[in-house]
């Protein structure tokens, strides 16, 4: 092992496996209940800190537009860390990294809630991003591998409500910790989660015997640097694009254009080098499987349609009905509870042998469905017609992340499960941003196309309009001043009802590219029958 090898190996907590159990001694059902407390950790802090932000800008003497990088930041170290997981845990163990991700996250968390400029918060969050990132693909892959193919479904069941639920509980957990106590708290909360979990994880926790025959295998080999900075780079630079392209009116910028520019180089170089490197930081050859090439089109799909309505919805709570976001975030809340009775449900069915395909069909249509019962929102909706919908979107979410999560891996050998789960996480992350991305810029265009329609329509001349006009302008005051002030109440009225529209828009948008994925269920293999899945089992 060269040196450089031998300082990444060594320059992160080794943790003495042989002094522990056999992860055999311990029920698998306590290994995925632990390994998934970190996760949720994870996935919770990709969200909490959303609604803090004018807070955390407020008091580190920061404008709106400085304080975003704390969620750029780290969605950025994200991604870096994501695809390369597999090679990490290849190199380390997968015990070790997934232990070595829980430390230095509650370390850097902690770091962050201490931070006391917006730079060094900054700072410490592309930190903690790159030590949590490893997690989600972690946790699938230590699922993938505890359990048996017909027990899979039930324990991928379990992971799927950590992934799920936290986005959800991620807003209206951070308002109630900001407005009542402060916003360091949403950094610190992790710091007791963090250590239980790393207790918790050294007892129950082992690699299987191929993981250490891999560990050895990927210290002898050299590392795959080219292919290491130019995933990083292009993945970094990509993460920008989509998080500050509409904020910076796109290719209208030459930073936007530049930063899009290197990442396109850079994952067209990363794309052909990993083709051709012998052993690739990132095995980009599994997508010649076909049921992972689907599943991780699936999932990209999935999950730019989840996180666009996720980002939609309480915009438009706040922006067109005057709820607050502690308000916006209750109101979507019970789509989480919906979750966590579905998702074991669905589990279950799954371990009975049930076709997983037909459910993806099923969720895909209920999905598309409530994105267009969404688009018929107007101004004078109850809260009720929000929360029906969004647990409509969520009843078919379950049933297409827990059968998509126990197939994604079925066809892909065992050793390769750390790859493929880096990859698959990636892809997912990757949707979500493309989602905020297309809706954000889409909902600004879309607005100001309706507004020019409507503008159209409403001359001085026209009969309601005047009718209108008589109607605002019929109160005391100097004439002229209440003319004004109708005319621009009626401007007003015009512009959100042209954002309305909008909304209205990007809601049916969004159930014609559900409908449009329809088409991929059909690629799928069909499951290997019952009585053989223990012969193939990871």
């Amino acid at each position: 092992m060269s040196q450089a090898e031998a300082a990444l190996a060594e320059s992160v907590p080794q943790f003495d496996n042989e002094r522990l159990p056999e992860a055999k001694s311990f029920n698998p059902w306590l290994v995925a209940l632990v390994v998934t407390i970190g996760t949720f950790m994870e996935v919770l802090d990709t969200s909490i800190a959303n609604v803090a932000l004018p807070h955390i800008s407020g008091s580190l003497s920061a404008s709106q537009d400085e304080g975003a990088w704390v969620l750029t930041s780290y969605l950025v170290a994200n991604a870096i860390v994501l695809p390369i997981s597999g090679w990490l845990s290849s190199l380390m163990g997968r015990k070790n990294f997934y232990l070595t991700s829980v430390f230095f996250f509650t370390v850097f968390s902690a770091a962050c809630g201490l931070a006391p400029s917006l730079a060094i918060l900054i700072l410490f969050r592309v930190a903690q991003g790159l030590a949590g990132g490893g997690l989600q693909p972690s946790v699938q892959a230590i699922l993938a591998d505890t359990f048996s193919p017909q027990k899979r479904g039930m324990a991928m069941a379990l992971y799927t409500v950590a992934i799920l639920v936290a986005p959800v509980l991620g807003p209206t957990l951070g308002g109630w910790i900001t407005d009542n106590y402060s916003w360091r708290w949403i950094f610190y909360i992790n710091i007791p989660v963090g250590i239980l979990c790393v207790i918790l994880t050294r007892i129950v926790l082992e690699d299987p015997p191929y993981m250490k025959e891999a560990k050895a295998k990927a210290r002898k080999v050299a590392v795959d640097w080219g292919g290491l900075g130019f995933i990083s780079i292009g993945l970094a630079t990509l993460e920008i694009v989509l998080d500050k392209g509409q904020e910076l009116d796109w290719f209208g910028s030459p930073f936007i254009v530049l930063f899009a520019t290197i990442s396109v180089v850079a994952l067209t170089a990363a794309v052909f080098w990993e083709l051709h490197t012998k052993n690739p930081v990132v095995n980009l050859r599994l997508l010649k499987e076909r049921n992972f090439a689907v599943c991780c089109l699936v999932i990209l799909g999935l999950y730019a349609v989840l996180y666009a309505t996720t980002y939609l919805l309480p915009t438009f709570m706040q922006q067109m009905m005057g709820y607050d976001a502690t308000t916006a975030g209750l109101a979507l809340s019970p789509a989480g509870i919906f979750t966590m009775i579905e998702v074991p449900f669905v589990g279950y069915v799954l371990t009975r042998g049930y076709d997983p395909r037909k459910m993806v069909f099923c969720g895909m249509l209920i999905i598309a469905s409530s994105c267009w019962w969404m688009g018929s929102l107007n101004l004078d909706i109850a809260e009720r017609d929000l929360i029906l919908p969004r647990i409509v979107q969520v009843l078919g979410l379950g049933l297409i992340t827990v059968p998509i999560s126990t197939v994604v891996f079925r066809f892909i050998p065992k050793t390769e499960s750390s790859q493929g789960a880096g990859l698959y996480a990636l892809v997912r992350n990757e949707g979500g941003s493309i989602g905020i991305a297309l809706v954000s810029t889409m909902l600004q265009r879309r607005s100001q196309v309706f507004q020019s329609v409507l503008g159209q329509h409403i001359g001085a001349s026209d009969g309601a309009v005047q009718q209108a006009l008589a109607q605002m302008s019929a109160t005391p005051g100097n004439h002229a001043d209440v003319h004004y002030r109708a005319l621009a109440e009626l401007y007003q009225k015009m512009q959100q009802q042209a954002s309305l529209l909008a909304y209205m828009d990007q809601f049916k948008m969004l159930c014609i590219i559900m409908l449009c994925m329809l088409p991929l269920v059909f690629f799928l293999k069909r499951p290997p029958a019952q009585k053989h899945i223990e012969l193939d089992a990871h």
